[in-house]
């Protein structure tokens, strides 16, 4: 009777072996394989936080302070394993995570956290909204989630098309992060990039320093520049600290003598999706919506 036993729990544990699913998707390390459907995922990337609740994919675990407050919401009943920066492994562990997810400021935490459990590695790459896209879709397949996916990819396109359609002939942008009372510039290859490549928009100022902190500037920078368009990001708002904001910092008689200040066409962008969860879902339809909202009430440029 024992030995029968044994053969029936060795058959079951061949049996789900056999029918546990694996899947294959696209990571910034390159492809790998994965069981399907992990029930108990840590989240160590805020992009990747935020498609996963898109999705309707709720973590077991995510860091200690999420600043982006839609985000924050959705995992208020997470576990808190450690920050971007200094993953928490001993909590990690008492998880039991069937996978961790790191990407972006947390990648160089791939080594460490691999300790615990299976871990990809989920950074967006340089063409942002094709990364975007490619996420969606490899979430969708890893969580079996595929019509929920093409529902949210549909989404996204169709808000694309209305930005880019907004766009046409709306003139000259320039992005601007202000970080405290500190400005930095961002142009079509920076990590701003991608709302030069969604819009019809021009650079205001070709050939800004590539650097991923930007090119520091001046008032003079803007007031010379002169765009018809201030793309703003507010570092300190999308961290939570507190100081100066990007309106004080950005006033001047100089700015406001611009085309864009006085024509209030200033687009203040989201700061925790524009500088947080960049690339996620909900943060690209959020800044999408916002740059739409904008350009379609302006005039177009001769």
């Amino acid at each position: 009777m024992r030995l029968l036993a044994m053969t029936a729990l060795a058959t079951l544990g061949l049996s789900s072996a056999v029918l546990a699913e694996t899947v294959v998707i696209p990571t910034a390390q390159g492809e790998v394989s994965l069981e399907a459907a992990p029930e108990r995922v840590a989240v160590y990337d805020m992009a990747a936080l935020d498609t996963l609740v898109a999705l309707g994919v709720t973590p077991a675990a995510t860091i200690e302070r999420v600043t982006v407050p839609a985000l924050a919401e959705a995992v208020a009943g997470a576990e808190r394993v450690g920050t971007l920066f200094e993953p928490d492994l001993e909590a990690l562990a008492g998880v039991g995570p069937d996978l961790i997810i790191v990407g972006g400021r947390s990648a160089a935490q791939l080594q460490a956290v691999s300790q615990v459990a299976p871990a990809i590695d989920m950074t967006l790459e340089e063409d942002l909204m094709a990364s975007t896209k490619a996420r969606i879709a490899g979430y969708g397949r890893l969580f079996q989630r595929e019509a929920e996916a093409e529902a949210l990819t549909g989404e996204l396109e169709a808000a694309l098309d209305r930005l880019s359609a907004a766009s046409e002939g709306k003139g000259r942008a320039l992005v601007v992060l202000t970080n405290g009372t500190r400005m930095s510039a961002y142009g079509a290859g920076s990590r701003f990039g991608w709302i030069f490549d969604a819009t019809a928009l021009e650079e205001a100022a070709p050939g800004l320093d590539e650097a991923t902190h930007g090119q520091a500037i001046t008032h003079e920078f803007i007031a010379e520049v002169n765009p018809d368009w201030l793309i703003v990001v507010d570092r300190s708002s999308a961290i939570g600290e507190e100081g100066q904001g990007a309106e004080a910092t950005l006033r001047s008689g100089l700015v406001e003598q611009t085309t864009a200040w006085s024509q209030g066409q200033v687009v203040n962008l989201d700061p925790g999706a524009a500088y947080i969860s960049a690339g996620g879902f909900g943060a690209m339809m959020t800044l999408i919506g916002q740059l739409s909202e904008a350009l379609e009430g302006a005039e177009t440029h001769s």
